[in-house]
């Protein structure tokens, strides 16, 4: 065989084989933290925020995680409100605010961005990248809104050891914490589950996080033909606009596989508490987004817990 088609015979065996790839979805394993990952985003790290650099897909992202957000909050009677009266972001933030927990948050651009609403009251932002967090950190230093006691705070921990730190214990409707202090009106995973080996024990890890009527609100990629070709071959071979080696096509995950994965959880969900929406990149013009493309490559989802559901 020509070493031309070499890769497309790879992917066709790979396409082929993906229907066993939804069993990762409810494999198990000890910890989220994978090595090769965490090694591969320290040497990233000192370009995190630079606007051109190995991380600028994400800075040109991430208005769109906002509005995304916003439309998932505004979707329902039951979710909470940002308050966006204007307050003085160098002191406290408002008690009625937001409290946000982004796991996985690389060198910060999402969390900094979320810290900075008005309707925000607290982002937490966890990594298990001991370089990366050093960089969000040194970054948030610069700002003193930061400095407020509260109004963003780094961890680096994995989503397992900050799960254990937050008192989480069992009840008659499953895992929760004791405390409401320990849990977030949105609870975000952007660019996060296509780099976790087992997504399902990663995904419950999360959910006692998410307070009753909360959302919890991720970005990822769905395993398609389309997005290996624009997000493998494109992104990393061709245009080089995404380091080589940041993606894993075996690792993604298509958005019915997270429907599936949810529907069989009892409080999340309910009274059209899911909702979706395809993004795509467009060289020299950024991300927009594209209703249906869900179905074929980059999309947002959210799902919110039912209210009432302790």
């Amino acid at each position: 065989m020509s070493a031309s088609l070499l890769p497309l015979r790879n992917l066709a065996i790979r396409v082929l084989s993906a229907r066993t790839l939804p069993r990762r979805l409810y494999s198990s394993a000890s910890s989220s933290v994978n090595p090769a990952e965490v090694s591969h985003f320290d040497a990233l790290a000192s370009t995190w925020w630079d606007p051109h650099g190995s991380s600028r897909l994400l800075h040109l992202m991430n208005p769109l995680r906002h509005d995304f957000i916003f439309s998932c909050l505004a979707s329902s009677s039951a979710s909470p409100k940002p308050n966006f009266e204007k307050q003085n972001l160098s002191s406290p933030s408002s008690e009625n605010g937001l409290r946000y927990l982004d796991v996985g948050c690389g060198g910060g651009i999402f969390a900094e961005s979320a810290a900075r609403l008005p309707g925000t009251r607290s982002v937490t932002a966890i990594d298990p990248s001991e370089e990366v967090i050093a960089v969000a950190k040194s970054h948030a230093l610069q700002d003193p809104i930061f400095q407020v006691e509260g109004r963003l705070d780094y961890l680096h921990t994995s989503i397992e050891d900050f799960v254990a730190s937050s008192q989480i214990t069992t009840t008659p409707s499953g895992k929760q914490p004791k405390t409401e202090t320990h849990q977030y009106e949105v609870v975000t995973l952007f660019e996060v589950i296509e780099h976790i080996s087992y997504p399902a024990p990663f995904l419950a890890s999360c959910l006692p996080l998410v307070k009753p009527g909360g959302w919890l609100i991720l970005s990822t990629i769905a395993r398609t033909w389309t997005s290996w070709l624009t997000t493998k071959v494109a992104a990393e071979e061709l245009l080089g606009v995404v380091p080589r080696g940041t993606h894993d096509w075996g690792k993604y995950i298509d958005e019915a596989e997270l429907k599936v994965f949810f529907r069989g959880r009892e409080g999340w969900g309910g009274a059209g508490g899911t909702r979706s929406m395809g993004c795509i990149y467009v060289p020299g013009l950024g991300w927009t987004m594209v209703g249906g493309g869900e179905r074929w490559g980059n999309y947002f989802f959210g799902v919110r817990r039912d209210e009432g559901h302790e």
